[in-house]
């Protein structure tokens, strides 16, 4: 009895195509549960840390706000976005306004650091928001809702009044 019929089936039954499709589609399940990522964990293992409360503290540079002190307040609960995707809501636990400043050189040769007194910037302020969440802490670092947070990250804040997008620049848990 042949292997093959004049068809392509195998012993009378299958297609060689179908067999073809089938062994693609077990060789890819056995590459993620079993191949190694970056990590040296496979890719199905990566989410596999511990959830943990976190803080990692955000920057918002530019933003033109008539009143900076009643944008962001302790205890706001806001949106994160991480690529245009909601990644949940975080809990603002510090916020420091920040003046945009500008160096000055003095007579004597010293350089002062001083408010900047340009009326164009009157209304831009400079923001440093702390951020409390609770998030899986893996070996590669910290995971919300799917998306790594490390710093340089760009991330968007959003609440009943404001949308505000800005980096990560530390991160602690």
């Amino acid at each position: 009895m042949a292997w093959l019929d004049r068809r392509g089936r195998v012993l009378g039954k299958v297609s060689v195509l179908d067999v073809g499709a089938i062994a693609v589609l077990v060789l890819a399940a056995l590459a993620f549960f079993w191949v190694p990522a970056k990590g040296g964990q496979s890719v199905a293992q990566l989410a596999g840390g511990t959830n943990q409360p976190v803080e990692f503290d955000l920057m918002v540079r530019g933003l033109a706000v008539l009143k900076p002190e009643e944008l962001l307040k302790v205890g706001d609960r806001p949106n994160l976005m991480v690529r245009n995707q909601p990644r949940g809501q975080v809990e603002v636990k510090a916020v420091t306004v920040l003046v945009p400043r500008i160096p000055v050189p003095t007579l004597d040769g010293k350089v002062t650091v001083v408010p900047d007194p340009r009326l164009a910037e009157l209304y831009v302020r400079d923001f440093a928001v702390t951020l409390a969440a609770t998030a899986t802490v893996t070996s590669d670092g910290l995971v919300a809702g799917g998306d790594k947070i490390k710093i340089g990250t760009p991330v968007d804040l959003e609440g009943p009044r404001y949308a505000v997008r800005g980096s990560v620049m530390d991160v602690r848990f």
